[in-house]
């Protein structure tokens, strides 16, 4: 018999952020409130990365925001600190630009509710700030990375697509795996926790669970230089079991 869920799981969010006072703050505001409409257990962490800029304190200013400082640059070290600073039995990773949809908390809840095997839940983002044929071509992007999804994790059991600023853990099944792969400085940090986490549980890729954010990476590198270095990296990660690309840029639109 199912317990009602409210009662079950409490909910983490982590945010890393390293130069991010611009964002943070419009970030913070719609997490805190879809928080305290949903009415259940959750706490916020925001993992000040090294910033050299008002990130800290924007994120301050909201009551009930816990602010975890990690001066280690890079997102899996972020990440790392926020996980271990964190008390939830879920773990959702978002960046310091998303914007929380007002169904999002309750399908979390609904996913690892009712599926004991679940482990990891991501879905793809919408670019709040970018033309409606931007996000189609997007759109394309993400319903091939899904059929590839299918057949890594469901058909060959090799790996898992997650997208990094957008994914839930369970935090039984991270720990078991070791947590965050801190040998990682930025790309394929998503690639390499979906190729771990798998072994211990089932990864959805759920085309609904849709996160609002900026596309100020898209604009700057280019949508097609993008795909490609996410695309190269991704089996890079798979097959040789490291990025290939190291380089990032660091700091807001990183």
């Amino acid at each position: 018999m199912d317990m009602p869920d409210k009662q079950i799981m409490k909910l983490s969010f982590v945010i890393p952020a390293m130069n991010e006072e611009k964002y943070i703050g419009q970030c913070l505001a719609s997490v805190t409130s879809e928080v305290a409409r949903s009415g259940r257990d959750i706490e916020v962490i925001v993992v000040n990365n090294a910033s050299e800029d008002r990130t800290r304190q924007v994120a301050l200013e909201f009551p009930g925001v816990t602010v975890v400082d990690e001066p280690r640059k890079g997102l899996p070290q972020a990440r790392q600190a926020g996980f271990l600073a964190s008390r939830g039995d879920l773990l959702a990773n978002i960046d310091a630009d998303c914007l929380l949809p007002p169904d999002w908390i309750e399908k979390v809840y609904k996913q690892f509710t009712h599926d004991d095997r679940l482990v990891a839940l991501s879905g793809p983002y919408k670019y709040y700030d970018l033309s409606a044929p931007t996000n189609f071509s997007v759109m394309v992007y993400y319903l091939l990375a899904y059929g590839l999804h299918l057949v890594l994790h469901h058909i060959l059991g090799k790996g898992a697509v997650l997208q990094g600023g957008i994914f839930v853990l369970r935090r039984t099944a991270l720990e078991e795996i070791g947590g965050f792969n801190t040998d990682i400085k930025f790309y394929g940090e998503d690639t390499d926790i979906a190729r771990r986490i798998q072994e211990v549980g089932r990864v959805k890729f759920m085309l609904s669970f849709k996160m609002r954010t900026s596309g100020r990476r898209l604009k700057n590198e280019g949508i097609l230089k993008m795909a490609a270095k996410y695309i190269i990296n991704y089996f890079w990660i798979i097959i040789f079991k490291k990025p290939f690309t190291k380089k990032y840029r660091c700091g807001s639109g990183q």
